[in-house]
């Protein structure tokens, strides 16, 4: 039966959860339909609300529920909910409301002006900005590690991978660095004796979005509890009954912005299927960042880009873009595990992309511990592309130091997600094709339910029941084991 206390932590939570609506709704048009001009005062209507939300968790009221829930007697499943409460509640109660909204602030303008500079390759007036922002994001990191004995970068880390340090980082992404050049290496000389057929386009946008809805479809997107759109940089937001992906079009290339739609998709299923009676609550909610790009990356890496999935939408992508040899199956499985390595981490391929974020957690965590400044990252980042990928980006902003969104609201400890998150949809996947050895058959022949079964049994209806170690080990039988990253890679591409 619940009890009083923890009732009344649940109305907070509740309420909580109804500003966050307002508040994913309210970014979603920011990013992607809102005009210009409206940017200066949307962003102090954002600030508003993180106060709002900001003086919810901090009222006395919610620390008298919370320790006096703890003193009742509840249920496993709510001693869990409790626990996430708890965890939500103590991050609130270290930041005061000063901070909180001036990181808004600084969040909204630095993002709302990056779209041009990013345009103007405008690194300069880039960094007006950007300053702020990393020094908002420190004094957060120092107030967060103060309480917590961390370092400063594992407190932000915290936010988004709760239980992860940069000290395990370093051991797992150095693994990385040692067998992933010699790799990425070997499958390019075994590529240059492939024929690969280029796609001719132009690609109308109307029929590249029409081929998007369609794989979504495939996918099991809710179109009545969620919509695709546009952006400058594709993402997936709103909220578990109402979630908005969206992607950017080229007409000279539909690889991207299909691709960029599978992966949002994941996303998206992940926040559809969550436990809808608990989704109002931290334990009801996504796991941690990780484990949510763990969902895109099974969706885009490990079934997206599979020669069985791309034979089965083969058909899909003639219907939409016209016949060409360039759409045969055996041809677009060769196009989408095409190896080479490029300025641009969205759009690049799985073997190169970890190097994309093992050099944004490095610069990063230098930034937010204080080794370097915000004025080093352009020089950093040139020599690091150089060292990782042999890719020269000197004075090329736009492609470089500037091409992604996660720095310009202080989203710092969020990078290492996507590689974390690639490992543990390798692992899942190991486990699926243990218990189910005619997977890839039955994906080619359209049986895509053992994937999203497997998923939703294992992740999706667990939210946050469980911590994260715990999550991975009931769904495959092990704690994280980057092993199975690295032999799904020498599967596919050597």
């Amino acid at each position: 039966m619940t009890t009083p206390a923890y009732q009344q932590a649940v109305a907070a939570f509740t309420r909580l959860y109804r500003y966050q609506h307002l508040a994913a709704i309210a970014g979603w048009d920011q990013a992607a339909m809102m005009p210009p001009g409206g940017n200066e005062a949307r962003g102090a209507a954002m600030a508003e609300l993180q106060l709002l939300m900001h003086g919810l968790l901090t009222a006395p009221a919610l620390q008298q529920a919370l320790q006096a829930a703890a003193q009742e007697s509840l249920s496993d499943a709510e001693q869990a909910s409790l626990r996430e409460m708890r965890r939500v509640w103590q991050s609130a109660n270290l930041l005061p409301a000063r901070l909180v909204e001036a990181k808004s602030l600084a969040g909204s303008r630095c993002e709302h002006a990056w779209r041009e500079q990013r345009k103007a390759n405008d690194w300069h007036g880039f960094l007006s900005n950007f300053r702020e922002v990393v020094q908002l994001a420190r004094e957060e990191a120092q107030l967060l590690a103060d309480a917590s004995g961390k370092s400063r970068y594992d407190a932000l880390l915290d936010k988004y991978e709760p239980g992860m340090s940069s000290a395990e980082l370093e051991r797992i992404f150095g693994d990385v660095k040692n067998w992933l050049p010699g790799l990425i290496r070997q499958v390019m000389d075994k590529q240059a004796g492939e024929t690969l057929i280029p796609a001719q386009g132009p690609f109308a946008v109307e029929q590249q979005r029409a081929l998007g809805v369609e794989i979504m479809g495939l996918l099991g997107f809710d179109f009545n509890a969620g919509r695709l759109d546009v952006s400058v940089h594709p993402f997936c937001g709103g909220v578990a009954e109402d979630v908005r992906i969206t992607t950017r079009y080229r007409d000279d290339d539909f690889m991207q912005s299909m691709m960029g739609i599978v992966h949002e998709t994941g996303h998206a299923r992940y926040e559809q299927r969550l436990p809808r009676a608990l989704v109002q609550l931290p334990v009801g909610q996504a796991r941690s960042m990780g484990i949510h790009e763990s969902q895109s990356l099974a969706f885009e890496m490990q079934l997206g880009r599979s020669p069985a999935f791309l034979s089965l939408i083969a058909p899909l992508v003639k219907k939409h873009l016209g016949e060409q040899d360039a759409f045969d199956a055996a041809n677009l499985a060769r196009m989408y595990s095409r190896v080479r390595p490029g300025y641009i981490r969205v759009d690049a391929d799985e073997l190169t992309y970890p190097a994309h974020v093992i050099l944004r957690f490095e610069i990063e965590r230098a930034l937010i511990e204080g080794d370097i400044e915000a004025e080093d990252i352009p020089a950093l980042w040139d020599e690091k592309m150089q060292a990782y990928l042999g890719v020269d980006t000197r004075g090329n902003y736009r492609d470089g130091c500037l091409q992604d969104i996660h720095w310009t609201d202080g989203s710092f400890g969020y990078f290492p997600s996507y590689t974390l998150g690639a490992m543990y949809a390798a692992q899942y996947f190991a486990t699926l094709r243990r218990q189910e050895p005619a997977l890839d058959a039955r994906i080619a022949a359209g049986e895509l339910a053992p994937v999203f079964d497997w998923l939703d049994a294992n992740i999706w209806s667990q939210a946050s029941r469980w911590e994260t170690g715990e999550l991975v080990r009931r769904a495959t039988g092990e704690a994280l084991n980057p092993a199975h990253f690295r032999a799904h890679l020498e599967a596919r591409y050597l």
